[in-house]
């Protein structure tokens, strides 16, 4: 018998176990479960993602060929197929997303003092979401258009460490905008986005509970100039305006001040607008904040390309909001041994490692 410590036993060191347990009890997990615990099938999903599985008969051969070692990597019971897809299936997917919470918020903690290129006090968020594309004919309850099945990933993402912070997984006919109303407001901090998410209404929230917007406005906005500031135009910066919307409706859903900033981007060779609902940063750090945009574009497509969730192991909406909840799980808990263990390797090298030597 294997009697050494393997890669995949010293990753789980990481997870807090009893803030899992709690999770399960919370939504009574392992309720009339003989074998096949929620921690067992955490660790099977996370397995899968670490190193690619293709299927849930690819995970159970895998797992299966290094039985030996099965117990030192914390999975107690016999793993098979079928049993896998009806834990996805049946357990409630709200336990791995707390659990995820969970691991963010030491996440965030350990990154707290890390940098992002501009010098700000508060925390500065990016909201942003992607889209998966399904088939119809096995996602039906995911309708996207008239021939194909989509999912959307509605990501905040703590820009201090690059850490999703809050997810809200609906299916592809969801508007940008209307993910808003379940994205919790810090009081203080920062949020960025693009103009999909422009909804006067929704985003006059952020005032009323005194949180700060960058949002990049639509052309042809309908407002009347109240006061303008000087500029730099060397930064790139255009102008420095207070406005207010004088739009029949839009006056009605953001009645107060805004902050309109243009700014000339040379390296895409293009006119920005941005709106923003904070009156203290320089116009240039706003530009710059807005600029740090792109770092949700980048986690996006590092997960797509790293974790397993381009495709999925379940049909149903539990078993897709499981599997998205434990990949979340996996980058945060890589994230974590990273900053532990000072480990100066990008995340994806440490994935690709961990991918050939878990066992």
């Amino acid at each position: 018998m294997f009697t050494g410590r393997i890669v995949f036993s010293q990753l789980i060191d990481f997870m807090p176990l009893s803030d899992f347990r709690h999770c399960v009890r919370r939504y009574r997990g392992n309720h009339r479960v003989r074998s096949f615990t929620c921690l067992d099938q955490f660790l099977c999903m996370a397995f899968a993602q670490l190193t690619f599985r293709e299927s849930l008969r690819d995970i159970e051969t895998c797992l299966r060929a290094m039985r030996p070692k099965l117990y030192h990597a914390g999975i107690r019971a016999k793993v098979s197929r079928s049993t896998l897809a009806d834990a996805n299936e049946n357990r409630d997917w709200r336990i791995y997303a707390d659990f995820a919470q969970v691991l963010i918020g030491i996440a965030r903690r350990l990154y707290a003092k890390d940098g992002f290129g501009v010098t700000l006090e508060q925390t500065a968020y990016v909201f942003d979401s992607t889209t998966i594309d399904l088939c119809l004919t096995l996602f039906g309850w995911a309708q996207f258009r008239r021939h194909k099945s989509a999912v959307k990933l509605h990501t905040l993402l703590d820009l201090r460490g690059n850490i999703p912070c809050f997810m809200h997984i609906t299916g592809g006919r969801t508007t940008d905008s209307s993910a808003l109303d379940e994205l919790p407001l810090e009081a203080g901090a920062f949020y960025i986005m693009d103009r999909g998410y422009i909804d006067f209404a929704r985003l006059y929230r952020f005032t009323t509970e005194a949180a700060y917007f960058i949002v990049r406005s639509r052309d042809k906005l309908i407002h009347r100039r109240r006061s303008s500031r000087a500029v730099d135009k060397s930064t790139g910066l255009r102008s420095d305006q207070t406005i207010v919307l004088s739009g029949p409706l839009t006056s009605q859903k953001y009645p107060t001040v805004l902050r309109r900033i243009s700014y000339f981007d040379a390296e895409m060779d293009k006119r920005l607008v941005f709106l923003t609902n904070n009156f203290t940063l320089s116009a240039l750090t706003i530009a710059q904040l807005y600029k740090c945009r792109w770092q949700v574009e980048l986690f996006f497509k590092w997960i797509k390309q790293y974790l397993r969730i381009k495709a999925f192991y379940g049909t149903s909406l539990n078993a897709v909001k499981t599997q998205i909840w434990i990949a979340v799980s996996v980058y945060v808990l890589v994230a974590i041994l990273k900053q532990e263990l000072a480990i100066r390797r990008s995340l994806g090298e440490i994935l690709q490692i961990l991918s050939i030597t878990l066992f």
